[in-house]
């Protein structure tokens, strides 16, 4: 009988996508397809107004370990160039889930480890079941983080620590990260994807322009100077005040309603991915 395949199986729950990456028996470890259907997913979420969130998630109680172990070890024997590539292609992955106007949700169990913490931290938010660890294991095999992993720990813990869990590789639980904000949302185990979908139908009855915006006002804020992004803050905002999600959300809150933001399906989506 034929081996299961690595994959990232999407599933269309309404409201929002579901991405559960999925590799039998290697704790859901990265391969190219999975980046690929990442990828088809987030931009079909961008493409279609009614789907307010992707949440990603692991099969069989764990989120991701990161490279394949036999794949990497292959890697050696290839030009420089083509391990380049293959590298680009988690980095373009991360690149595409930062760059989604949905927000990204990840909903950890089990635990993140490698390029798989790397695509957590990448997500906007990030639930986690209390019992959940994170490691950035690449020092144990002799290599060093990618997927923007010391970026990431950077710009979310002190220097110090950081720099521990990238020279030891030591996992660190998700409480420990909770305590820092990094992760967004501890729940109970078996509970972290309840929540991150919960966490999503809330996001598609909200602005989706807006969460696009603030996406990307959240990066620039990261990357750039204080005031650069003053000028950033004002030219969204001159947008936003004419746009009609601001009429309908000023509107509400004036009569005391809830807003609608007009997230339903239409036919002014664009056109959508094959499933």
């Amino acid at each position: 009988m034929k081996a299961p395949q690595a994959d990232a199986l999407i599933e269309d729950c309404g409201d929002h996508l579901r991405v559960t990456l999925s590799n039998p028996g290697r704790r859901n470890a990265l391969a190219p397809a999975m980046y690929a259907r990442l990828r088809e997913a987030l931009a079909q979420a961008a493409a279609q107004n009614r789907l307010g969130a992707v949440v990603l998630t692991g099969a069989d109680g764990y989120f991701c370990a990161g490279g394949d172990l036999n794949a990497l070890a292959t890697r050696a024997a290839m030009p420089r160039h083509e391990r380049r590539a293959r590298i680009e292609d988690l980095h373009d992955t991360i690149r595409a889930i930062r760059a989604c106007p949905r927000p990204v949700i990840a909903a950890v169990e089990g635990g993140a480890a490698g390029a798989g913490l790397s695509m957590a931290l990448a997500c906007d938010l990030l639930v986690a079941a209390e019992d959940a660890s994170f490691a950035a294991a690449y020092v144990r095999v002799g290599l060093v983080p990618d997927g923007g992993l010391t970026t990431s720990l950077a710009r979310r813990v002190p220097a110090g620590f950081a720099a521990r869990m990238c020279l030891t590789g030591d996992p660190v639980p998700a409480a420990t990260l909770a305590a820092m904000g990094v992760v967004t949302d501890l729940v109970a185990p078996g509970q972290a994807l309840a929540h991150a979908a919960a966490l999503a139908a809330r996001m598609a009855q909200g602005p989706a322009a807006a969460h696009g915006a603030i996406k990307q006002l959240l990066a620039a804020a990261r990357e750039g100077d204080f005031d650069s992004q003053l000028d950033r803050e004002a030219e969204a905002m001159a947008d936003a005040l004419a746009a009609p999600e601001a009429a309908a959300g000023l509107t509400a809150r004036l009569n005391r309603t809830a807003p609608d933001f007009g997230r339903g399906s239409s036919g002014a989506d664009k056109k959508e991915p094959r499933p």
